[in-house]
């Protein structure tokens, strides 16, 4: 294992990191020192949950203060803490098409958000990697919010490779935790006693829970892909009393009046107890796989869908919830879409390393189909991740792209090496950051970097394809 020099997001002005991984981060993994070799003809679990508007900041392993995650950090202890992982995109639906299909938002089917309740569905040709999992032997269960296609359309999970499905289709109705039902499969299913505007009843994402437990207990004895994308700490900000309570009286809060979320009196307290009740499920998930002893044949991924979010009563600014990073949900500045991620396979993943490989949502399919050993049979923007996380050499980007529409105007942003480029029209100009100097983004360098400007601009160009539901909004085209 080498030593390299310390990666700017755990030393300087900015500390990322809390001071534990501090200790073991001078020993950042690089794709050297230990590699481990998969035995032939197996198929590890693979467990991939997904927070829903989780910032960079919001963990302890990542230098959140004002509470801890010590259950999700244990991904970090056990295994592997990454600094430079990216979204799919700055909100949650394409985000989530990004990770299934591993196509990029220049050319991934689903773009937007917005266009989620106009029949704008995956495709039949959308290959997601549930379905080439599916086809080499695994069980594939989702558990949480979908977003892709409702019920008896194309995109329906159960027609996207999906065994089993239990939580949200309509991604709108995920906003609020007290739903008056969710979708088993393909039926609906009531919640008696559920009201969400008198936020009684049962607390859907405890329900997630118990059946991701139950769905790994049901599949202990062959190979299982749990796709687990919960809706915490997505607005609106309720939790039960159990773990709202701790944290009364410990922040100075201003009451979050009804809108279209329901009213929450201490939204700060609630943010806190969202993200470690969270965080406890995520420990109970853990634990399950030890108590099995499926450990050392289970890969274990956490991270986010995007940024941190502000309605709701939500304040990412109290809670440093971007880490330092500049930007929120729907920004593509690093806030938006850099995202927490940690990864433990016991026996595999060397413990308490930190990598700096850039990586992203798009890469999850590739790494996933050579995990399971079967090529990924369609086109992708990605490349596995699996030699970092073995500790070989690991291939790496020539740049990453994302495209937003959900503004006046279309953002564009690219990452190059240590540059990254971001324009917020079509036809306007580049924003250009050095982030190995400047992760926060606060020193435009587009004027002496011209040329550096030039080839981002190429490949805002090449990296996309036409859309019909997402095509580039210019300023000038909106004012025509």
């Amino acid at each position: 294992m080498v030593i390299p020099k310390l990666h700017p997001l755990l030393s300087g002005p900015v500390c990322f990191l809390a001071p534990v991984l501090l200790l073991v981060a001078c020993f950042t993994h690089a794709g050297h020192g230990t590699e481990h070799s998969l035995p032939s003809g197996t198929k590890p679990n693979i467990i991939f949950i997904l927070a829903d508007d989780l910032g960079y900041g919001d963990l302890s392993s990542y230098g959140q203060k004002k509470f801890t995650t010590p259950n999700i950090d244990r991904l970090a202890d056990e295994g592997m803490l990454f600094t430079n992982h990216y979204a799919g995109s700055s909100i949650c639906a394409p985000a989530r098409c990004v990770l299934l299909t591993g196509l990029h938002t220049g050319r991934a089917h689903i773009r937007g958000n917005a266009r989620q309740g106009d029949g704008v569905p995956l495709r039949e040709e959308d290959l997601t990697i549930a379905e080439v999992l599916q086809k080499v032997g695994y069980t594939t269960g989702g558990i949480g919010k979908w977003g892709l296609g409702i019920n008896e359309t194309s995109g329906a999970p159960n027609k996207k490779g999906f065994d089993y499905w239990y939580g949200f289709l309509n991604q709108r109705n995920a906003h609020f935790f007290y739903a008056p039902y969710l979708w088993r499969n393909d039926k609906k299913e009531f919640l008696p006693g559920n009201d969400r505007d008198a936020q009684v009843g049962q607390y859907v994402h405890d329900l997630m829970t118990r059946e991701a437990l139950e769905f790994i207990q049901d599949n202990k004895n062959s190979p299982f892909f749990l796709y687990l994308p919960y809706t915490i700490p997505h607005a609106e900000l309720e939790v039960p009393f159990d773990s709202l309570e701790p944290f009364l009286g410990k922040f100075p809060e201003q009451a979050y009046e009804t809108a279209y979320y329901n009213g929450q009196l201490h939204p700060l307290a609630s943010y806190a107890g969202m993200i470690t009740r969270l965080d406890r499920d995520v420990g109970h998930i853990i634990d399950l796989i030890d108590a099995l002893h499926l450990s050392e044949n289970t890969l274990i991924i956490f991270t986010s869908d995007n940024g941190p979010h502000d309605v709701g009563g939500a304040n990412p600014e109290f809670f440093n919830s971007g880490g330092g990073l500049r930007g929120i949900k729907r920004d593509l500045y690093e806030g938006g879409i850099r995202v927490p991620f940690l990864a433990r396979w016991t026996g595999y993943i060397e413990p308490g390393t930190v990598s700096d490989h850039v990586s992203t949502f798009w890469d999850f399919p590739a790494m996933a189909a050579e995990i399971a050993g079967t090529p990924w049979p369609a086109r992708t923007d990605g490349i596995s991740y699996l030699p970092e996380l073995l500790g070989r050499e690991q291939p790496t980007h020539d740049y990453l792209y994302w495209e937003f529409h959900e503004r006046e105007t279309s953002n564009q942003a690219v990452r190059m090496g240590k540059w990254k480029g971001i324009r917020h029209d079509p036809d306007g100009p580049i924003e250009l950051y050095n982030l190995d100097n400047d992760p926060g983004e606060s020193d435009n360098l587009a004027s002496p970097h011209t040329a550096i400007v030039a080839q981002i601009e190429a490949l805002m160009v090449e990296a996309r394809e036409p859309s019909e539901y997402w095509p580039l909004k210019t300023r000038e085209a909106i004012s025509d």
